[in-house]
């Protein structure tokens, strides 16, 4: 069989006809013979608006089934998806654009105005994908709700899938952390392979109902949510608003997910904001729970609430796209919640290795994909960390436009170099230590891992999260706090303004002086802190909710 995208959505139509594949949370799905009907009609659409196979066409758009409808009708055609992703700013998506070269753009409603006040080099057919309707240029954010549904019947179904395996199936512009924005250009056989090879890792079955609150045009997303379910005959649900606590969990309750997929973020500020704090309540309670067995037995407790209000028929949640803190992972394994670990880069489709909810191990991402080689260059003979290389059929061809940057992140022998520092174990288990572009010199030329010394910050109480940086050879700690715990402290003084004030303000001083001692008693000599600074706004992120680090060095 061919790994295309096609070849095994052909499988699935077959197989899971009247089985549900997409829909909004609570609504009528769309089951896998419409999802072909809707593909092939789409399909026929896009080439009666001249576009053919090679050309690329954008989407931007939130997360709703008619984004794989549109997905999957580009790639039947053996065209190039052009994944957007939402928070992007309008001059971001007019590069992108531009640079892609895309015919076309599907768009959904509510993001149409970043496009209506920009002009592209090619001016780009630009569908709403809600309607299947042509926008005409010039319409106004306030006309398009008038434009009517497009009938697809009229186009009728498209024939066989023109995709092949080495060719592009999609360009995805990441948003990094570093601020620069590149094309990955990833194949057919890149997508299909990693879907299919995640279920060695994570099997999918017909009866699994997948939770989506991650964006669609993230490859993390996209391959292992969209593609691994619609590949096994599994259903995606999506929420029509944001993914916040008081939309998230009714529709956890109506969907009673059995597999989602998360980044560390979500499960972080769980724990932080409403676990954590029911162990500090009491006097009694915190004694007890510096005991390990007493803690385990509180996690347990609190692990059986939070499989319920996760909906009661979890068995898989996903973490990855950053580092997950230790605190919060000792947490989740010691609730017994069934939780996994993964690593990857856009750049390799992305998976490169994991654990599963019955193999985690603290502080790991598990082993190497089956069908993935991973290999460490430059190992240092002391910590046995090196640079990870990797080299497996889910490896981009490239960046687009971009040769010398692309060879750049090569090899001469075709390894693929991550950037990031790590080590494995005696049983291939792969632990991460940090992005070398992160590190940070020392005075005396050592090498220093802000995300070592941000991952003790984040264990200290109150912390929801940090950022070490270099600041005039200084080496400085940014803390955004969790105030409202520090607040419900001092609840009795809420009637004077200026006494409730002061009292925080002076409570906030004295954990920040607290935390840079407990911090400094606990890392090597060249990491202690210079400079701990309070940041009361929570970091800026990119949609894996990395924090963009480059914002913070000023």
């Amino acid at each position: 069989m061919k790994y295309t995208i096609p070849s095994f959505l052909e499988e699935s139509f077959e197989k899971y006809g009247q089985l549900p594949a997409l829909t909004f949370v609570g609504e009528t799905p769309m089951t896998y013979s419409q999802l072909k009907a809707s593909t092939l009609q789409v399909a026929s659409m896009l080439v009666s608006k001249g576009i053919n196979k090679g050309d690329k066409v954008a989407i931007l758009s939130t997360n709703m089934p008619n984004w794989g409808v549109a997905y999957f009708a580009i790639s039947w055609i053996g065209a190039v998806a052009v994944p957007v992703l939402p928070d992007f700013s309008p001059a971001e998506i007019k590069t992108i654009i531009d640079h892609s070269e895309a015919k076309a753009v599907f768009v959904s409603e509510n993001l149409y105005y970043k496009l209506e006040s920009e002009s592209f080099n090619i001016t780009p057919e630009i569908i709403l994908l809600e309607k299947w309707a042509t926008i005409p240029q010039g319409l106004g954010v306030k006309e398009i709700s008038n434009l009517p549904d497009v009938d697809l019947s009229s186009f009728g179904l498209f024939g066989e899938p023109l995709a092949e395996e080495e060719e592009l199936a999609s360009i995805i512009y990441t948003s990094g952390t570093t601020g620069s924005s590149k094309g990955v250009m990833l194949t057919q056989k890149n997508l299909s392979w990693t879907a299919k090879q995640a279920f060695t890792m994570q099997a999918v079955y017909e009866h699994d109902r997948f939770l989506s609150i991650l964006p669609l045009s993230h490859t993390y997303e996209n391959t292992l949510g969209l593609l691994l379910p619609i590949f096994h005959g599994g259903s995606t649900h999506y929420l029509r608003k944001p993914p916040t606590a008081p939309v998230l969990l009714p529709a956890m309750q109506l969907v009673k997910p059995t597999k989602m997929l998360s980044v560390p973020l979500v499960i972080e500020k769980i724990f932080k904001g409403k676990i954590y704090p029911q162990f500090q309540k009491s006097p009694v309670v915190r004694t007890l729970y510096k005991f390990p067995p007493m803690r385990k037995l509180l996690h347990r407790v609190a692990g059986k609430k939070l499989y319920a209000t996760f909906g009661g028929q979890i068995d898989f949640f996903g973490i990855g796209g950053a580092k997950l803190d230790g605190t919060v992972e000792r947490f989740l394994k010691e609730a017994k919640f069934p939780y996994a670990i993964g690593y990857g880069l856009t750049e390799t489709s992305p998976l490169l290795a994991g654990t599963t909810p019955q193999t985690p191990r603290i502080g790991s991402t598990g082993t190497a994909l089956k069908g993935v080689q991973l290999r460490l260059a430059d190992v240092d003979p002391v910590t046995g960390e090196g640079e990870i290389q990797a080299y497996g059929p889910n490896v981009m061809k490239g960046y687009y436009k971009a040769p010398e940057l692309t060879a750049g992140v090569f090899t001469e022998d075709g390894w693929f170099r991550t950037g990031d520092l790590g080590s494995f174990d005696k049983d291939g288990y792969l632990r991460i230590k940090g992005r070398i572009k992160n590190m940070i010199v020392g005075a005396s030329g050592e090498n220093i891992y802000p995300e070592e010394i941000e991952s003790v910050i984040n264990r200290m109480r109150y912390v929801l999260e940090s950022v070490v940086v270099e600041k005039k050879g200084k080496l400085v700690a940014l803390i955004h706090l969790n105030m409202e715990e520090v607040e419900s402290q001092y609840q009795n003084l809420k009637h004077d303004a200026g006494v409730f004030a002061d009292r925080i303000s002076a409570r906030k001083d004295e954990i920040l002086k607290e935390i840079h001692e407990k911090v400094n008693a606990q890392v090597n000599k060249f990491s202690k802190l210079q400079q701990v600074l309070f940041h009361k706004e929570p970091f800026e992120k990119t949609p894996t909710q990395k924090i963009k680090r480059f914002l913070y060095h000023k």
